[in-house]
């Protein structure tokens, strides 16, 4: 949907009709893979649900750094550069008040005057809408989903609404996937112990060593080979030995 220039519309959604706006957002967030993904569809979905929304992106930091994560056009990361340099803009500071910003014209916004100017300048973005991400986890996360249009006055209310309901879907859905992701290297790290345990009894009973000098062997054929310690320990549980056999002393 594109606007006329200085004039905001609005486009009213019935409740049926948000909620099958969302039906569908969330199935897309259950088809991604991982955070990275999450955050792309996070993005896109922006782009095509949210009003006036032309570009999104989703800025994200730790220890007070911030950068673009996502991101559907390089005037979305050129916009935000210019916010990351100034430590100042809709997007910063919806991080930084855990609130939401609706820039309608940033050539004569007094909140950001100097972003503003860069950012036309620069990009011809003149709309922006922003809103911080919620996690219910305290990870050190910090994120926000941004939005731009080259026309002024580009969101209105219906277009805070969904943005709204957006943010909170893609901080849930990106929890979701932080909490998979972790559980798979769970899984990862327990079976890779479970190999090299099975390793060191192989190699116990073939040497008649002890459990430490079993697991010098894999440690030490580790870094003679350059190799990750539960691959060696993969090799011994499929031959039944070590390639070669080093020294323990």
């Amino acid at each position: 949907m594109r606007f006329c220039i200085g004039i905001p519309q609005v486009t009213r959604f019935s409740p049926a009709e948000l909620a099958d706006v969302f039906t569908d957002v969330g199935r897309y967030f259950v088809e991604q893979p991982d955070q990275d993904g999450v955050l792309q569809a996070l993005s896109e979905v922006a782009v095509k649900r949210v009003p006036g929304a032309e570009y999104a992106g989703v800025t994200t930091g730790r220890a007070g750094r911030m950068s673009t994560a996502a991101a559907t056009h390089e005037r979305v990361r050129q916009t935000d550069d210019i916010q990351y340099e100034l430590g100042s803009g809709p997007c910063v500071d919806a991080i930084v008040e855990n609130s939401k910003f609706n820039a309608r014209d940033l050539r004569t916004d007094p909140r950001w005057p100097e972003f503003g100017r860069r950012a036309v300048e620069r990009t011809s973005i003149v709309s922006m809408l922003s809103f911080r991400l919620f996690f219910e986890t305290d990870n050190g996360l910090i994120a926000a989903l941004n939005m731009y249009a080259h026309q002024p006055n580009a969101f209105d209310e219906t277009s805070e609404t969904i943005g709204v309901l957006l943010a909170t879907h893609g901080a849930l859905a990106l929890a979701n996937a932080e909490a998979r992701q972790r559980n798979s290297d769970l899984e990862v790290a327990l079976a890779s112990n479970r190999d090299i345990g099975v390793a060191i009894g192989i190699l116990m009973a073939l040497h008649k060593v002890t459990r430490d000098q079993a697991f010098k062997l894999l440690v030490i054929a580790s870094q003679h080979t350059n190799r990750k310690l539960n691959v060696i320990a993969q090799d011994v549980i499929d031959t039944g030995a070590l390639a070669t056999v080093p020294s323990t002393s």
